[in-house]
């Protein structure tokens, strides 16, 4: 259900905020509070409050959506919880399928739909 990587050099939790904003493209991130660098990092996109104490073993940091207010505590204080929304955290998926396909079946033709399906908007 998700993945745990490495970052080339530790962060601190507001750079990897910044990182994290520029390289999905996001408006916001709702975050636990942390002063842990960050080197160690699992995803999950969509809904993954399920794998929270699973990260909590494995990673620094956590990328997911949909995280609950009670939910942030199980962090122990010990988690970066990064909520970044469920849209956002899937949006790169249809690209990573194209891509999978394409090199399974070669005569496969992927179409992009221009449509954007996110039912949430944000006011700035």
């Amino acid at each position: 259900s998700g993945v745990v990587g490495e970052l080339e050099k530790p962060m601190s939790p507001s750079h990897f905020l910044e990182f994290l904003k520029s390289k999905m493209e996001l408006e916001q991130i709702r975050f636990t509070p942390t002063n842990n660098e960050i080197k160690r990092v699992a995803i999950c996109g969509g809904s993954g409050a399920f794998l929270i104490k699973e990260a909590l073993k494995k990673a620094d940091a956590y990328i997911s959506a949909d995280i609950k207010y009670h939910e942030f505590f199980d962090a122990e204080g010990k988690l970066f919880i990064c909520d970044i929304g469920h849209f956002e955290s899937e949006k790169y998926t249809v690209e990573l399928f194209a891509e999978i396909l394409s090199k399974k079946f070669t005569n496969f033709a992927t179409i992009f739909s221009q449509i954007n399906t996110n039912p949430i908007q944000y006011y700035r």
